[in-house]
């Protein structure tokens, strides 16, 4: 997740301090989350989702990578 809104921000070349001032997040928690030190809520992602117009499974979706939901693994 912090990998895509690492690039969804360069896409846009904003900066931590604009990127704060357009999702209301504060700019600790957004260098934290591009960083990895925490993880952030749902409700953060939600936001961040909002503020760059994209769909919540764009960040999401990271989670799912290489995972093999139940009942559809082969033998």
């Amino acid at each position: 997740m912090r990998v895509v809104l690492a690039r969804l921000r360069a896409e846009r070349g904003w900066t931590f301090d604009e990127l704060a001032d357009r999702s209301g997040l504060a700019r600790r928690t957004l260098i934290d989350l591009e960083h990895g030190r925490t993880t952030g809520s749902v409700t953060t992602w939600h936001t961040l989702a909002r503020t760059f117009d994209v769909p919540i499974e764009r960040f999401l979706g990271a989670l799912c990578d290489d995972h093999t939901p139940p009942g559809t693994a082969t033998s």
